[in-house]
């Protein structure tokens, strides 16, 4: 897709329920095994350097809220900053408050690279909280001062990091809220074949309507199927 803003591309993977659910009771049923294999094996196919995460779930991986944080000891200005670091890999969370307690810079997972955070925040993150992340080695991108401007964000990942190509993988909400943003360029669904018939969050929540071109389907083994459609 040729794209006239200079951000990375940006490719919405998830795996979901046939009804369209990416939490809840049916990743447990034997039919999903598959299917979650697969879609782990498939994130490699993206080539992607950096996986961006809302809160909620960037919250589960730090393991909660920051806590109360001391008064900073310098008033550091509402600017990006980037940490020294090694890791070639990034995870991108968006933290318009500043809330997420991390307790280093480096995220690591099993069988992944290690990859280095970078925090999404707006005016709205206090001063203690910058210092918090700059003494762990934690970079951050200022990007709006109520709510995150998600273009803008981008942005200053692809001049900043050289990020050519972001993987999102949260919630229905952050989800919806970059296809809002129009910064979505594809959406690669791993369906299950399973139903889940819960109230858990679908792939996209409270965002508008948009189409989609089918760019191909195939079927999996285990008996899911693989969708991968173009954002217009």
């Amino acid at each position: 897709m040729v794209r006239s803003e200079n951000r990375p591309y940006v490719v919405c993977h998830m795996l979901a329920s046939i009804d369209g659910r990416i939490e809840g009771n049916f990743f447990a049923e034997p039919e999903c095994a598959a299917a979650q294999k697969e879609y782990g094996a498939l994130r490699g196919f993206f080539n992607c350097s950096a996986i961006f995460y809302g809160t909620t779930t960037a919250l589960e991986f730090a393991g909660g809220e920051v806590g109360e944080l001391p008064r900073p000891t310098q008033l550091l200005p509402y600017t990006d900053y980037k940490a020294p670091s090694k890791e070639h890999d990034y995870l991108v969370a968006a933290d318009a408050r500043g809330r997420i307690g991390w307790k280093s810079s480096v995220f690591s997972r099993p069988g992944r690279p290690d990859a280095h955070i970078i925090e999404l925040l707006t005016e709205q993150a206090a001063p203690e909280y910058m210092e918090y992340l700059r003494a762990r080695g934690i970079s951050y991108i200022i990007a709006g001062k109520r709510s995150i401007d998600f273009k803008l964000a981008l942005r200053r990942l692809h001049e900043l990091f050289g990020i050519e190509r972001v993987m999102l993988a949260g919630g229905g909400l952050i989800n919806g809220a970059l296809l809002d943003a129009g910064v979505i360029d594809e959406l690669s669904v791993v369906l299950a074949p399973v139903i889940d018939g819960g109230d858990g969050a679908a792939l996209f929540d409270r965002c508008d309507s948009a189409g989609l071109d089918l760019i191909e389907s195939c079927q999996l083994d285990g008996g899911g199927m693989w969708l991968r459609y173009r954002v217009n």
